[in-house]
């Protein structure tokens, strides 16, 4: 997803599309996570569309709150993220059944998955980190969000 230059990951707040051009094909990865072919090739068909609202409460906590839909079919979720890396539990209509934590990092921090710092040329300012567990699929999401200006 491409943002204009006043956007940053301190305010994702907006209305975002998928730029497919821009994207890594998702198949191999979904596959990964046990989805269906039908729902894989749903979702590569789709135009996927965040709606996102970010906001800091009064305990200084971050809050990236998305409502995510994939038209056409409308596939739609709601993922609520708090930035404490404390995990919650979710109930995707994708995934099924998760916990995930999400946080502010410095990459320079992170020793235990190096690869999440490929690709980053600021490894001491603050990106978001998710990490998501499947509770009934077997697998984990550890990801660092990127944001690039374009």
């Amino acid at each position: 997803m491409a943002a204009p230059p006043e956007k940053t990951l301190k305010d994702l707040s907006g209305k975002w599309v998928m730029n497919k051009s821009l994207s890594d094909d998702v198949d191999k990865m979904l596959q990964m996570q046990g989805i269906g072919w039908f729902m894989r090739r749903l979702i590569s068909l789709a135009t996927v569309t965040l709606t996102i609202t970010q906001y800091t409460t009064d305990d200084s906590l971050t809050h990236i709150d998305i409502y995510q839909v994939a038209s056409p079919g409308g596939i739609s979720s709601q993922e609520n993220r708090i930035l404490d890396w404390t995990y919650r539990d979710h109930d995707d209509k994708v995934f099924g059944q998760v916990k995930g934590k999400s946080r502010w990092v410095k990459l320079a921090g992170i020793d235990d998955h190096e690869f999440l710092k490929e690709g980053y040329d600021d490894l001491e300012g603050e990106h978001v980190q998710g990490y998501v567990e499947s509770k009934n699929g077997g697998w984990t999401v550890d990801q660092v969000s990127p944001f690039w200006v374009c």
